[in-house]
Parts: structure tokens; sequence; C-alpha cells
């Protein structure tokens, strides 16, 4: 079984990539490999937040890696939270604060149209490769649903009435962003190695 490192020290990510990979690969998360360094994201997109963590993981440790950045993109607030969206609400990371921050910032704003945008970066093989997942949707008025993390309790998939948080890891593995740019990178692995 082909070992890859996934940059990352959130275990709901890394639970969630698995899941969707269908166990065809081992997958090691920062901790595993023992990197205790907190990779900062100092880049101003999400596609070079993605390359940064996984060049760093490669070049310090070695290993065929893969990094993601994520963003939740709303139309009304010109794409924010963007490449902030960990932080929206500051440097503490709290979920429930971004969610408060984002729901009070489209209080008035008839358009809750947003989308979710996943970046991969793999370097595999000496090659880097850069794949995309985005689920379009909108982000309902108030927080629902119990299941899930994030922003799941206040953002609808297109085709959907429920949030995240409603509809469960079963269907968010499906169709979210990060299926979707899991997929692209398990096809890819598929065929590449």
């Amino acid at each position: 079984m082909h070992t890859l490192v996934f940059a990352t020290n959130n275990s709901n990510k890394a639970r969630e990539i698995e899941e969707i990979l269908g166990g065809a690969y081992r997958i090691l998360t920062l901790k595993d490999i023992d990197c205790q360094e907190d990779i900062e994201e100092t880049e101003n997109s999400l596609e070079g937040n993605a390359l940064l963590k996984a060049r760093y993981v490669k070049e310090k440790y070695g290993y065929d890696c893969f990094s993601e950045d994520t963003g939740l993109e709303v139309k009304a607030l010109n794409g924010a939270p963007g490449v902030h969206t960990a932080r929206y609400a500051g440097e503490s990371r709290n979920p429930e604060e971004n969610i408060a921050l984002l729901l009070k910032n489209l209080e008035n704003k008839s358009d809750r149209s947003a989308r979710f945008r996943t970046v991969v970066a793999l370097i595999m093989d000496g090659r880097e490769t850069v794949l995309e997942g985005i689920c379009p949707g909108q982000i309902a008025p108030a927080k629902r649903g119990s299941n899930g993390w994030g922003y799941d309790p206040v953002f609808i998939p297109e085709g959907y009435d429920q949030t995240f948080a409603e509809l469960g890891p079963e269907v968010k593995n499906r169709v979210s962003h990060r299926a979707k740019a899991t997929e692209k990178l398990r096809q890819f692995l598929t065929h590449n190695s």
C-alpha cells in the first residue's frame, strides 16, 4: 500500500479524505511523522498555501505528500472569507465566532450564494500537481444541524435544502468541495501510481 502524508493536523479532514480514498492509500498526518511545526499559511491564495505546506513536508521530511487549503467564498461579501476562512473572526480559529461573524456580515443581504473551494497540492515522484473541487450553495440564515464541523451548520449545498451539518457525512463525503477535489486526487493517483 502506497503511503502519502497529508500535511494537516486536522483529524476531521484526514478522516474525510481517508474515507473518500476508500482505504487504497495509507494516509499519515503531520503528527504521524512527528512534525511539530505549525506550517504558517502566508500566501494570499488557496493554491499558494496548499503548495507551501506540501513543499515544506517534502523538503523537510522527504515524504510524497499532499496538502489542501479550503475557502468559503461568499458572493455578497466579494469572495470573503476566502483564504482567511479558518481565521475569519481572528487568530483563535474559533468556528462559532467565524459563523457568528459570517451571519452578522450577511444581515440584510438578499444574495446568500456561496461556494466552498478546495485546492489540493500533491507532490509525488518529484512532480507537483494542483487539483480543485468546488461545491456551490447558499448560506443559511441561522445554524442548523449537529453533524460536521467548521461552517457545516450554515452551508447548504446546491441541490439540497439542508446544511452539511444536517445532511451528515455520507452525503457530504459525496458532494462536498473536498470530496470533489479528493476524487480528482484519487483518479490522478490511480492513473499515475
